[in-house]
């Protein structure tokens, strides 16, 4: 059976009429597993702004114009398609081309959504592997864990340990990496989205915007602080990286067409930061300040990231295999966790239930731990994974099936541009 879902005016008209009804600006705002704790109590990140004068939809520039970049917005997190039902998928095993050697992985962002459901699927895994929880702050990791132990019981044959590391400040990172001895696999789940309709832009420890600077540069800081663990695993096996991405980095894709569309454009943004000094920029492209965008963009940066990291590794002869991955739109994720909640189990029906557009957490989860361990998958690098909107339907069977490997954007595929981002991070960072 096959059925076209034409979703985005459908969603749009959606957004619309929930704003209308229950009087609020729809801004999806952060997968947010790591946020500064500098930032925590801002109203931004409140799902309370409605009782702060300050925020109400009045105060802003325009209400409409804020109204329609949300629903947007909320729309180019879909990737609408046509999708082919295959029930036949849902009885495939997934795992069989699993590593069974056991292993030491460190994974960010594990404190919700797919990043703790990946976390709980490798907990559960008979190799019994040792898992670190990099959260922002030890507490939040140690809930994780115990959530983890909890809920697996007699079933979690892996070891657990929380650590603090905020990606938004380098020092934080600095300290995570200098008590970590043994690491086998990394996966850079973390990130932030802010409100679409923030005005003011938040920033970093160290002065970077605030979602380039988590998203982006608090990963890359990570992992190059990391390649020398990682380096010993040369001659057992070598060593694995799995970036979250989005579909959202290609303008070109039905999702990432919608509001704000990611470009790097010249890296003027960074090269002034550069240049004045204080390493300070408000975009990476230079432009004026959008929230929307600055999202993409951060996805896009993931997508250069993964591509010229793997074309170092293999020019140095190292034996790690780095790749990326599109979870899809999951409504029931933290990606949404500011929204009102009867907003958002609305959307969720909408989107999972009656579009079939969404994904749910478990299968993202899944999506992240077959990337990470499927041994066809990381028998090559800098590669790119996703799938057809809507197949969760099938479970863990979609994976090596409709969940597969495919191109990038144009503008990601620039070699030359993904040299000049990776430099110019390098510099910002403090590693030039």
């Amino acid at each position: 059976m096959m059925f076209s879902i034409s979703g985005f005016s459908a969603l749009t008209i959606f957004a619309h009429l929930a704003t209308s009804a229950y009087g609020f600006t729809l801004s999806p705002v952060s997968r947010v597993n790591q946020l500064p704790s500098n930032i925590e109590n801002s109203p931004l990140f409140s799902s309370k702004n409605e009782d702060d004068p300050s925020l109400s939809t009045s105060s802003l520039p325009n209400r409409r114009e804020a109204i329609g970049k949300s629903a947007q917005s909320l729309a180019s997190l879909l990737l609408f398609g046509t999708v082919a039902a295959n029930p036949a998928l849902a009885d495939l095993k997934y795992n069989d081309g699993f590593s069974t050697t056991s292993q030491t992985i460190l994974l960010t962002g594990s404190n919700s959504g797919i990043g703790f459901d990946a976390a709980k699927r490798m907990a559960a895994q008979d190799a019994g592997h040792t898992i670190i929880l990099a959260c922002r702050t030890l507490q939040k990791a140690k809930d994780s864990a115990n959530r983890i132990k909890d809920e697996l019981g007699a079933g979690c044959k892996g070891t657990i340990i929380a650590r603090e590391c905020d990606l938004a400040d380098l020092n934080s990172i600095d300290s995570f990496v200098k008590d970590l001895d043994n690491v086998d696999a990394v996966c850079l789940n973390a990130g932030i989205a802010r409100n679409t309709a923030a005005k003011d832009v938040l920033r970093t420890k160290q002065g970077f915007e605030l979602t380039i600077g988590t998203n982006h540069l608090g990963h890359f800081y990570l992992t190059n602080l990391l390649l020398p663990i990682l380096d010993k695993n040369q001659d057992t096996g070598g060593s694995r990286i799995v970036v979250t991405a989005s579909g959202v980095h290609d303008p070109d894709s039905p999702g990432g067409a919608q509001g704000s569309k990611a470009t790097l454009g010249d890296l003027s943004g960074l090269k002034t930061a550069l240049a004045s000094g204080d390493g300070v920029f408000d975009m990476v492209d230079g432009g004026s300040y959008d929230p929307d965008k600055a999202y993409k963009d951060s996805k896009l940066c993931n997508v250069f990231f993964t591509r010229e990291l793997q074309r170092r590794l293999n020019a140095a002869n190292k034996n790690v295999v780095v790749n990326s991955f599109n979870p899809g739109l999951i409504v029931s994720t933290g990606l949404f966790r500011d929204q009102n909640p009867i907003f958002t189990k609305i959307f969720d029906f909408a989107a999972t239930d009656l579009l079939k557009v969404g994904e749910n957490v478990h299968w993202g989860g899944g999506a992240l731990e077959y990337v990470m361990f499927d041994e066809k998958i990381n028998s090559k690098g800098g590669i790119y994974y996703t799938s057809p909107p809507g197949s969760s339907k099938y479970g863990d069977g979609a994976f090596g099936n409709s969940f597969a490997e495919s191109e990038v954007s144009k503008e990601a595929r620039d070699e030359a541009k993904q040299k000049n981002l990776w430099d110019l991070s390098e510099t910002l960072v403090g590693l030039a």
